[in-house]
Parts: C-alpha cells; structure tokens; sequence
C-alpha cells in the first residue's frame, strides 16, 4: 500500500454510506464509538426505492431516536396500514390478500408498527442522525486498496472526481458496500447458494393511476398475469410509483421470460408498466429504471480478521417480503455493541466470532425464506422442490433465535426460531415488549435497553441489583418490574418467564442472554458467572 498525504483515523471504517453503512454508524455513535463511512455516491441513494421496514427494524430505529421521524416522512409518502395483495393487474381482479393489514395483529408484540419509506428519504434522516453525533461521512470516494494486521485495518480512498487518494485507517473495516462488493471480492469469500434465477427490473415511472386503484388502498400489490409478473410500489396521492418486473411472458415457453433486463427501451418499459396496470393506452414517464440480479445467497464467512461484512455485502435475496434491508441493520446491530465492547477492551475480541456464529444462520433462513415468497407469489414455474415451508412473518421479525457462546441457552440451540408470542425471554431470544410506567410515562420494556447491559428481575429481585451494583468492570443497569417501574400489563413474569425473584441479563441488542427463573442462592456468584460468560472473558 502506497502512502498518500492525507491520512484519516476513526476507530471504526464503514465501507459504503448506503442504508445498511449508515444504520452501523448510528450504532456505534450510540455506544460512544466513532466511525468514518466510505461512500462513492455524492448525496446518497438518488432512486426512490420504497423499502418496507419491519417490526424489529422500528423498534432499533425507536431506540436510536429517529423513530417519529421516519414514521412522519412515511406518512407523507405512503398510505399505512393497507394490506399486500395479488392481483391480475391493478384496474383488475384480485386474486387475494397475502397480508391481510400490515399491522394486524402487532400491537401485543411491539410499540412499534411496520411502514414504508423511501430509500432516498430514510438515508438523509439517518445522515443528519450521524452527524450530529459526530461522525465523518466521505462522499465521492471510491475504496481502491485494503490492507489489514494484527492491530488495524486499512484503505487507500480515491476522490472519483480529481483522482486525490487517502489513507484511511481504523482499528475494524465493516464491509456494507452492497451486492457488489468490494471488500468481499478482495477477502476472497464466496457466496453460496441459489444463483440467478431471473434478470430482474425496477421501473421507476409518473402516472396517475388513481381512477384505476380507487379506494383500494394496499401497501403492495403483486401483478400476475400471461404477460407479466412483478410487484408494484404506489406513492399515497397514486400518481407515481414503482414496478418491479420478475418475467414476461412464460418462462416455461421462452427462456428469455425471465431476462427482462434485455429489453429497457422507453417504449418497453411504458408497455411493461400499463401491461402491469391494465390500461394500454395509459400517459406514462418513465423515471429510472434500474437492472439487478433475483438471487438468494449468503456469503461463506461474515469476515475474516478486523473485517466484517453486513447486509447485501453478506446476503442478498429477492424482495419478496421486504427481508433484505431489515436483515442488513439487524446485522449492524448486532455488530456495533460487541465492536464497542471490544474497542472499550470491556471484552476480548473473540466475542466479536459471535457475530457470524448468530447472523449467518438467521441471514441463511431469511434468503430461502424470501425465495419462498418469491415462488409461491411470483414464480410458481421454479416449482416448489426442495424450497423451504413458509416461516410466518412475525417468526421472522422478532421470533428469530441466537445459539452462541455469548448466551447461556436453556436448549440445544438446533431451533433457528420460534412463534414470538411464546419465546417468553428464553436466552437467544428477543427480550419481550410489555407496557410500563416510569416516572409517570408510559415506556416499553424496550426503551430500557440499547446502551449497556440490562438485568431485569421481579419485584423480589432486590438481591440481583445488589449484585449488579458491586459488579465494578462493567456498568449494568436494573430495574425491578414492580418496584422501580410499574407494569402496566400485570403480564411481566409470564412474559419473561420469572418469578417474583427471578432476573434475566438482557444484551445490549435487546436480546436475552441468560434467566434465572428463581432467587438464586448466591446472586453475586450467579450474575458474575453469566457476565462473564456473556461477554466470553
């Protein structure tokens, strides 16, 4: 590696400024840790790819404190609430509902509710979110060489207009530099897999369509038809939108069926969106249109040294069921708390091997599960040999489960996940949300984690917090659920599976990573076993 002039030092280098990038800088700056993002583009995502964000996502943007303002920018963009459907076309019939509401149901589980948002929206509200908070984001720079050791990771920044280099240099490189990635290409690490079952497109178009979609308000809409088959995107006041194009025509008669990216001239892209809308001679302006890959593959290793890989530079699937982007910031959740225990010398750097050994099986589950989606929806022409049984959704979102050596399971850990209303704070599972009272304000159980470790015990668990005060090397918080905050829905054990004097040692990532469902006859001795175990020292 040459060395240029200027050099640039953060404890953590993110590489790519996109959704996933951006969402690690957020998570670190919330443990205390300063990050630099490595972005080529000038200004971030310019195509208004509408992602659809789940409950966990929410409740991680709840916490970092952008929640109300991603639900307020959603609201001016998107009609909440509505269902996802199949339909023939848009003007035409509907074959059903594959959701029924967005949000049926999820009341019990979450404080939070899932929406749509415009990719080039959210970026900008997470940019603003980062930068006050201190951290640097290089726009216009291209990574052109890495380089790592025992004690840093390093690039070499190109300036994509004049040419100028950089050394940039952090004690960890996390790679979300997407599908294409750079930093995977150069670590060597395959992806592995269902290749390309079809050369998709994305049509981004004006058109007013209101007269056709009516009072039919959905969140999405699959088309298919003899022609076509694809998903649709609609903004709130239905004069613009996106369509998604899988096939043309049959791909059981003409291989090319699923190429649509071979043909993207104006004049097919217009005919591909009024096909899908069901009006021929409908006015429509083609915006954008973007080509990708339909794959479900999961790359061999999350990393390798100081290097990790997060989101589409570590799994890409359809998007059939939305999976892709919450997969990519549940990753960077989970990495950026065991990065500042690291960094903090809190931990040893093997508790950071935990996260491959937890987010590669879940990013495993998650892509066949999005392929799934995208047969029985989309392609029932692949056939449904050797494809995975639907997982529902809410099992996916919150009920997915972590087997690692920093949790203290109670089972064999071969279970991947389970039905969220009955994990009742098992370790490796998602702490559950209850409704409480704090100082006069309604909270969620949730709002009492994200920063350190948390033990929460009954209203007997007075001996616990004892503990977790004469615990000096690291800073543990606890609240007794009765006592120090008031449980609103008198459901807290059965929840957590506790007794009056039980605890559980919630993780910094809102997971739990260990319970004693009784008092215990030595607490000091309990709870110092399981911090040690949790944290690997």
């Amino acid at each position: 590696m040459s060395a240029p002039a200027k050099v640039d030092e953060a404890s953590v280098l993110i590489a790519g400024g996109g959704l996933v990038g951006l969402s690690t800088a957020l998570f670190l700056a919330q443990h205390g840790v300063r990050s630099l993002v490595i972005e080529k583009r000038r200004g971030g995502s310019i195509l208004p790819r509408a992602a659809h964000f789940h409950l966990r996502t929410l409740e991680l943007f709840r916490l970092a404190g952008i929640e109300d303002e991603v639900k307020r920018r959603s609201s001016v963009e998107f009609v909440p609430e509505g269902p996802i459907v199949d339909m023939e076309n848009l003007g035409g019939k509907k074959h059903g509902d594959i959701i029924g509401s967005l949000n049926e149901g999820v009341e019990i589980l979450s404080p939070c509710r899932r929406l749509f948002i415009k990719q080039s929206s959210l970026e900008p509200i997470l940019r603003r979110q980062v930068k006050r908070k201190g951290t640097h984001v290089l726009d216009g720079h291209e990574i052109v060489d890495i380089r790592q050791d025992s004690s840093s990771a390093s690039v070499i920044a190109r300036d994509v207009h004049s040419g100028a280099e950089r050394l940039l240099r952090g004690q960890y490189l996390v790679a979300a530099d997407g599908a294409h990635s750079i930093v995977r290409d150069w670590l060597g690490i395959p992806l592995e897999g269902r290749s390309v079952f079809s050369n998709s497109i994305t049509i981004y178009f004006k058109a007013d369509i209101s007269r056709y979609v009516g009072d039919n308000s959905f969140s999405v809409a699959y088309v298919n038809n003899a022609d076509l088959g694809g998903i649709f995107r609609l903004s709130r006041r239905l004069k613009s939108g996106f369509l998604i194009v899988n096939r043309v025509g049959n791909p059981l008669k003409d291989p090319d069926a699923t190429n649509p990216a071979k043909e993207v001239g104006e004049a097919r892209l217009k005919q591909l969106v009024r096909c899908g809308i069901g009006v021929a001679d409908l006015p429509v302006k083609i915006l954008a249109v973007a080509r990708w890959h339909a794959t479900a593959e999961v790359a061999a290793r999350f990393g390798h040294g100081r290097i990790f890989l997060a989101g589409d530079a570590a799994h890409l699937m359809p998007p059939n069921g939305g999976f892709g982007g919450n997969t990519g910031i549940q990753d960077a959740h989970n990495l950026a708390w065991k990065l500042a225990l690291a960094l903090k010398q809190v931990s040893p750097p093997t508790l950071l091997e935990t996260y491959e050994t937890e987010r590669r099986p879940i990013a495993c589950l998650t892509a066949e599960q999005a392929y799934t989606r995208y047969v029985l929806r989309t392609a029932p022409y692949l056939g449904v040999n050797g494809v995975q049984a639907i997982v529902p959704d809410l099992n996916l979102e919150l009920g997915y489960l972590y087997d690692s050596p920093a949790i203290l399971s109670e089972a064999d850990g071969a279970q991947l996940h389970d039905d969220p209303h009955r994990t009742c704070g098992r370790p490796g599972s998602r702490a559950p949300h209850l409704w409480l009272e704090q100082e006069g304000r309604r909270i969620s159980t949730l709002d009492l984690f994200g920063r350190s470790p948390v033990l929460i015990t009954g209203p007997g668990g007075g001996a616990w917090c004892e503990a977790a005060r004469n615990h000096r090397n690291l800073d543990v918080a606890c609240y007794r659920i009765g006592v120090d905050v008031d449980d609103l829905s008198t459901r807290f054990g059965q929840a957590y599976g506790l007794s009056a004097g039980g605890a559980s040692l919630v993780r910094p990532d809102g997971f739990v990573a260990w319970r004693a469902p009784l008092m215990a006859s030595d607490p000091e001795r309990a709870l110092k076993h399981a911090l040690s175990s949790f944290l690997m020292c």
